[in-house]
């Protein structure tokens, strides 16, 4: 398929129902910096700042498949503590459905901590009980699995390993869905893809597909056969293997086969790129796309996520912006989100680096210029976000702005430095940064003591956070100031 036909796809895209069976993860994130090392022993000191917790494992895949504006299930098992109920909360947050979720108070939820200084993890925890279900579990899932599948044209069974995914689960889970005529993919973990039998299809990357066939694939003109084998181990109708930065290779039992290479021009993470891959491949195989459109779409998916950093869940706007040459012709100002989607995404596959600061940025002065300079001096594109003017009344008073949205806007799109400009109607750039997620997070010195917002974001997904030298004696509050008590200007201009 061209780009063409692949975004009249998406824009047209329904919205199927798709269940995940597999394994729920609360992945927690300690945020904090290291500057000494111990007296005790050889380790760092972490001085934390916050924890952020997010959905792992098979909440990771239902995430992303919301992300695309698909209904979501999740069939799964927590533990009976505050950790699981703050992952249904996670699950519910995102309109995820949980009424598959089975509380077993024999094991607690799985939680992966992370320890992040700087953007880097040096100690992860890892708390879980990886024994398969059994007892009053078990059998509460396999209750709940007939109405769960009844209700779904897709399943995914996202297995890492943790014990939800017993023989007994998988053969159920197959059995009903075969029985629906509904598709069954796996994310496998382990040698011994047997377990899947009579599945539709299998996902593994080559490292897993190796270890399933037991022996090396040495290229990719050895794709075929080792397809061919996964498909026998497990009875299957197909068999999907990533290959990383050589793409993504299909082949079905009827013959079909394709190669898709990698469409990511930079890779920065390959963190949760397999999710991304079965939760899209799901996606469309339950809205009745061919599995080849559906890998093509899929691998388009997988550029987005590699080219950031740390798990996301892609959007259709952003999938959507890739089918495009770049941005609509908006100069530097983006009004719209999905032009702003257009915008990181193309930035994001010719493998810039983002930087994004903020501010009011009335009366623009030298303090100004030189602040924009050093942020651009950061990375590849510089994105400003500026608050509206209604929010620079509560943050300054009603004196100001100054100048409106509209004027401010249009004097930093004029900088030669900046490369694009998004206004934000909140008192704190916490959402837009979310939105943009930029590689390097640029305030002002005088922010040292005060908390930078949007540093924990950022940092969690492997971004940085730099303070920007202020020239002194330079500030609006001081220009405004000096012009009404020196001229008989009125006390709030005109607008024009």
């Amino acid at each position: 398929m061209n780009f063409r036909e692949c975004d009249k796809i998406i824009e047209g895209f329904g919205h199927p129902r798709v269940l995940i069976v597999g394994d729920l993860i609360l992945d927690r994130y300690v945020l904090g910096d290291v500057s000494r090392i111990s007296p005790e022993a050889p380790i760092p000191i972490l001085f934390t700042r916050g924890a952020e917790e997010r959905l792992g494992g098979a909440g990771n895949v239902a995430a992303n498949l919301v992300a695309m504006q698909a209904e979501v299930d999740v069939l799964g098992v927590v533990g009976d503590e505050s950790w699981g109920r703050s992952l249904i909360d996670m699950l519910e947050s995102h309109k995820i459905g949980t009424a598959g979720c089975v509380v077993d108070a024999s094991r607690p939820t799985i939680r992966k901590t992370r320890m992040m200084s700087g953007g880097h993890q040096i100690l992860r925890v890892d708390e879980e009980d990886p024994r398969p279900i059994s007892g009053k579990a078990l059998e509460c899932v396999l209750a709940l699995l007939p109405d769960c599948v009844r209700k779904t044209q897709a399943v995914v069974l996202s297995d890492y390993g943790k014990g939800l995914l017993t023989r007994d689960v998988i053969e159920l889970t197959v059995k009903l869905a075969r029985e629906a005529g509904v598709p069954v993919l796996v994310d496998p973990k382990g040698d011994d893809y047997s377990i899947y039998r009579g599945a539709t299809l299998v996902t593994p990357n080559r490292k897993e597909a190796e270890q399933a066939v037991g022996r090396r694939i040495a290229d990719t003109a050895d794709l075929p056969k080792a397809a061919d084998e996964l498909m026998a181990i497990a009875d299957l109708q197909s068999a999907v293997i990533t290959l990383g930065a050589d793409g993504i290779f299909f082949k079905s039992r009827s013959g079909d086969q394709g190669h898709f290479p990698a469409q990511a021009r930079a890779v920065f993470d390959v963190t949760g790129a397999g999710d991304t891959v079965v939760g899209q491949l799901a996606l469309y195989l339950a809205g009745g796309l061919s599995l080849a459109q559906a890998v093509t779409l899929a691998n388009h998916a997988a550029a987005i996520v590699v080219g950031r950093l740390g798990t996301h869940a892609v959007t259709r706007s952003e999938l959507r912006a890739l089918f495009h040459e770049g941005p609509r012709d908006s100069g530097k100002v983006f009004a719209d989100d999905g032009d702003l989607d257009r915008l990181l995404a193309t930035l994001r596959r010719d493998g810039k680096r983002i930087v994004f600061t903020n501010g009011c940025f009335d009366v623009l002065h030298a303090g100004h210029v030189s602040y924009l300079r050093f942020a651009r001096s950061k990375g590849d594109a510089l994105i400003v976000g500026i608050n509206d003017d209604a929010s620079v009344r509560r943050l300054k008073g009603t004196e100001r702005p100054i100048n409106t949205l509209r004027d401010r806007m249009e004097v930093l799109q004029a900088l030669e430095m900046v490369d694009a400009v998004v206004a934000f109607p909140e008192d704190t750039p916490a959402r837009i940064i979310t939105r943009v997620t930029p590689h390097v997070l640029v305030k002002g010195e005088d922010w040292a003591d005060k908390g930078v917002v949007g540093r924990e974001w950022v940092e969690a997904h492997g971004g940085q956070v730099v303070l920007a030298p202020l020239m002194p004696g330079r500030s609006t509050t001081r220009i405004v100031e000096t012009i009404r008590g020196s001229s008989s200007l009125p006390t709030k201009l005109a607008d024009s």
